[in-house]
Parts: C-alpha cells; sequence; structure tokens
C-alpha cells in the first residue's frame, strides 16, 4: 500500500476513535480534503529577504508585487486560475476582490482603503502553467519591526497547538519550505528548527531547503559574486546539515533570474550595444546605477531603456550578460537560457522537483500523520491512544526523510564514494527522480519483470558494499538506504497498478480554507 493510501487509512481509522470530539471530525475533514490537493510550498525569510522576486522568477511571469506595499504585509496564496483575479479574505469572514494595477510597469494590488491588519490572507489566481500543480505560499518577512506581521507567517508555518507549548504544536497550513537567507542568524536557525517541527513533526525537517537569496549581491555586482555565494551556500549548507535544520542550501540570484525568464528582445539588442562597446567605457558606466541611466552616458542606449535594464538586471547582471554575449550567446532566447542557469533558478528547480512536486503525495501523506499524532494525542480514549501508537510507527519509519537527507550530503560532498558509486546512489535514492525507471537508469518504456530484475540486482550490489568491513560508517549508513531504496521499488512494481512519474517541477493551486 502507497503512503498516500496508507495516510487515509489512518485518517479513516481516527473518524472512528475521535467520534465523540466534533472538532476532531472537522479537522478530519480539512486534513483529508488537503490530500486531495497539490502539495503547497511556502517562500519564507526575513524581510527584503527577496520571497516575492524568487516567486516570480519560479513562475516565469511578474504575477507577485515587490514593492513594499500593503499587499507584501498579507499571507499570499497562489494558484492557476483562467484569468488573473485577486481575492482578499477579510478578518470578519467577508471576501473582497482587489484590482490588480500596473503603474510604471509594476504590478500592484490595490487595498483602496482596506489595510493589511484586516486581512487574513490574499487568494490570487493567475493563468500560469507553473502554477498548475503545487500551490505558492508567498509569506511576510520573520523577525519584522512588526510583530503582526511575523506572527501572521509563524501561524501558518509553524503554530503553536492549544496547549500554547513548544512540545504541542498545532499542523503546519504548507507541506514543504523554501527558506530564504541573507545570513545564518540565531533567528533564522531559531526559526528553521521551529518550522521543521512543524512540518516534519519528530522525523525533522521534511520539506525544507535553504536558499542564499540575493546571491549577486554578495560580490558587490563583481563578475565572481555568485562563485562567493557558491561558497556561502556551502558553508550554510554544512552547518544546516550538522543540525539537520534542511535538506539543501543553494546560491540564487533572484533578480537575475527573474529578469533572463522574461527577457525581452528589446532588452537583448540594448545588451548586444553594450557588448559592442569598449571594456572601459562600459566599466566607467557601470559605476552606479545612477551614472548608467543618465543621459549624457552611453548615448546610443535611450537612457529609459538603460535605467530599466539596471533596475531589472542590477550591475551583475548587465556585466554577466554582456560577457555572455562576447562568448557566442547570440539570441535573446541563449542568453536567457545562460542567464537561467548561472542565477541557480535551474538548480534550485530542479531540487524543489525531486524533493517536493516529485514527491507530492509523500509529503501530503506526512502532513496528514504530523496532524493525526497532534489529534489523537489531545484524546484522553484508549482507542486514539492505540492508534495514534501506530501512527507515530509510521512516521518514524519515513524512508523518503532518510534518501533527503543523503542527498543533501552527497550534494555538498560529504560522502567518500568514487563519483561513478555516487552517481548511481544518486538516481537510486530519487536524485534524478523518483519513478522506478529512472530511479534505477532504464529507459521508460523498460518492461516490469527487467525492472524487477535489475532492483533486486541494486538492493544485491548495495547490500554487499554497506557490509564490506573496510567501509566507514557513515557510507555504509548510505549504502542501506539504497537498499531500503532498492527493495521498496521491487515492493512497488510488484503492486497490482501501474506507476508513472509526476513530471517536471512546476508551482500551484487552492484555497488555504478548502
Amino acid at each position: 500500500m502507497a503512503g498516500i493510501d496508507r495516510a487515509r487509512a489512518f485518517l479513516d481509522a481516527a473518524r472512528g476513535a475521535l467520534a465523540d470530539d466534533p472538532r476532531a471530525q472537522a479537522e478530519l475533514d480539512l486534513c483529508e480534503h488537503r490530500m486531495y490537493q497539490p502539495v503547497r510550498v511556502a517562500l519564507a525569510g526575513s524581510l527584503k529577504a527577496g520571497k516575492s522576486t524568487l516567486l516570480n522568477a519560479l513562475v516565469g511571469q511578474d504575477i507577485a508585487p515587490t514593492d513594499a506595499t500593503e499587499c507584501t504585509r498579507v499571507v499570499t496564496w497562489y494558484r492557476s486560475g483562467r484569468s488573473p483575479s485577486v481575492t482578499a479574505h477579510i478578518d470578519d469572514g467577508r471576501t473582497v476582490g482587489i484590482p490588480v494595477t500596473r503603474i510604471d510597469g509594476r504590478l500592484g494590488f490595490d487595498f483602496g482603503r482596506l489595510t493589511a491588519d484586516r486581512v487574513d490572507h490574499l487568494d490570487v489566481e493567475w493563468p500560469a502553467r507553473a502554477l498548475q500543480t503545487t500551490t505558492i505560499v508567498d509569506t511576510p518577512g520573520t523577525a519584522s519591526l512588526s510583530t503582526e506581521l511575523s506572527d501572521s507567517t509563524i501561524r501558518l508555518l509553524a503554530p503553536r497547538g492549544e496547549s500554547g507549548s513548544e512540545e504541542h504544536r498545532g499542523r503546519s497550513g504548507v507541506d514543504a519550505v523554501v527558506y530564504l537567507l541573507r545570513s545564518l542568524t540565531a533567528t533564522d536557525t531559531a526559526m528553521l528548527r521551529r518550522i521543521g517541527t512543524a512540518i516534519g513533526g519528530s522525523s525533522g525537517p521534511l520539506g525544507v531547503i535553504g536558499v542564499v537569496s540575493r546571491a549577486d549581491e554578495l560580490g558587490a555586482g563583481r563578475m565572481d559574486a555568485m562563485i562567493s555565494a557558491q561558497q556561502i551556500a556551502g558553508r550554510f549548507a554544512g552547518e544546516l546539515e550538522r543540525t539537520g535544520l534542511c535538506q539543501a542550501v543553494v546560491p540564487v540570484a533572484g533578480l537575475l533570474a527573474l529578469a533572463a525568464r522574461t527577457l525581452r528582445e528589446v532588452e537583448f539588442r540594448a545588451l548586444a550595444q553594450l557588448a559592442s562597446t569598449p571594456g572601459a567605457e562600459l566599466e566607467a558606466a557601470l559605476l552606479t546605477m545612477d551614472r548608467f541611466a543618465r543621459p549624457d552616458i552611453l548615448p546610443d542606449i535611450p537612457a529609459d531603456l538603460r535605467r530599466s535594464l539596471a533596475e531589472r538586471f542590477g550591475v551583475f547582471g548587465i556585466r554577466l550578460a554582456v560577457t555572455l554575449i562576447r562568448f557566442g550567446a547570440t539570441s535573446s532566447t541563449a542568453l536567457a537560457a545562460e542567464l537561467v542557469e548561472r542565477s541557480g533558478l535551474s538548480e534550485l528547480s530542479a531540487i524543489i522537483d525531486t524533493q517536493f512536486a516529485q514527491r507530492a503525495d509523500e509529503l501530503k501523506s506526512h502532513s496528514a500523520l504530523v496532524t493525526l499524532d497532534h489529534l489523537l494525542a489531545a484524546s484522553a480514549s484508549a482507542p486514539a491512544a492505540q492508534l495514534r501508537a501506530s501512527v507515530r510507527r509510521e512516521l518514524a519509519d519515513v524512508h523518503g526523510f532518510r534518501e533527503l537527507r543523503l542527498l543533501s550530503t552527497i550534494r555538498v560532498g560529504g560522502l567518500d564514494l568514487p563519483p561513478e558509486q555516487i552517481a548511481d546512489l544518486t538516481r537510486l535514492i530519487g536524485g534524478s527522480g523518483i519513478d522506478p525507471a529512472t530511479r534505477l537508469g532504464q529507459p521508460a518504456d523498460t518492461d516490469v519483470p527487467e525492472l524487477r530484475a535489475s532492483a533486486i540486482q541494486a538492493a544485491r550490489t548495495w547490500r554487499s558494499l554497506a557490509g564490506h568491513p573496510l567501509i566507514a560508517p557513515d557510507v555504509a549508513s548510505g549504502c542501506q538506504v539504497a537498499v531500503r531504496s532498492a527493495e521498496g521499488i521491487v515492493a512497488r512494481l510488484d503492486e497490482p497498478r501501474s506507476f508513472s512519474g509526476t513530471g517536471d517541477f512546476s508551482v500551484g493551486t487552492h484555497s488555504p480554507r478548502g
């Protein structure tokens, strides 16, 4: 029985064990409804960490306001829709339509006389392909000057239970979190620990990854800015891996990523003109953004266009784009692809795909089990206590979590195996995709008997390596994870139903209130 089916069976059993508790029954209804919705991924972090910009980059459209307006102070849910619409859910239970505006090309949501403190959350529908399989939630900055803003984010991501204790938390409103970091502060560490507990329960942060955001600014616009950011991300990853607070940390230049995904032909032509400008003249123009936009500088390119380039790409993005054009990016399509790759967005999207989108059922079933554990713990009945023991055993047996932790260890170079074995291990534990054929490195049309034989052989290979007398303990542990993954493939293939992958990453759908 698949994990999502086991979680539904536990839900059915809980209805009987909690039959005399109407509030618990209502929670179970919400829990079941949520299991049929797309996976929910929140973007979180401190003020001005670049959450809205990253959301726009992931979606590939300008759909989230980035200015410090009323709408950025509210938890906002983004899902797929036939046409753009924004609905405010007011604290008195009413809903109000919010007009979408564009002023000087900047997207905004017009609150009119409505203030952020009256809005529980915004529900945004948008016709974007990336919003078809996963709901994205943009949250106000944590540790902000406004306690109310931090509280609204915490209530969504890591609420306290009714007792208010640290040990008994309420269920998180999301299944996974992308946490944006500018630096690794005590506040960030505490927030990550709290989020990991709320989402993963006793299993830890199942579904938490870190992003070193605005990575291009770490090098003050220099061409080596992303190298510096990668080094910082490596240090963060090492620290967070040791403390078990998230599964991966990657650097992303969100502004550059968004500019690349929405690159216009007129911008490419302007960048190509800059690429033909003598180096000393261009560097002098790029000393400051104000200087770059002056009318008497680079007269062949209109000042308003240069100002737009400065706002959309930044100094680092302009320098990188010019360099790539000089080295052969001769079309807007080629340049955009290179910029997306170098911004770090491709790596982040791949991680979101393999750790969130393709594991959506696993994340949702885990969220359901954490909720069940919370509800059953509040009941004094013997059936509830017995069922809770079973739920906690299920939570303790989260092999997918072990796979994700191992992927994180491999990503930071923490496993001493030859490159070819690292590649095989990464693939087997789901680093390239979680369907059986992909895990086993076989063509998609490979028949079940051949896949089964391949999985059995993989289990034997990794079991033999795990038992080698000279192997390091951490490597042996990683090999055991691989054995379990291979055995899981065999079990899945033996189930009397078909299997398929979940496709590429895309981020989208449904109202937070059901």
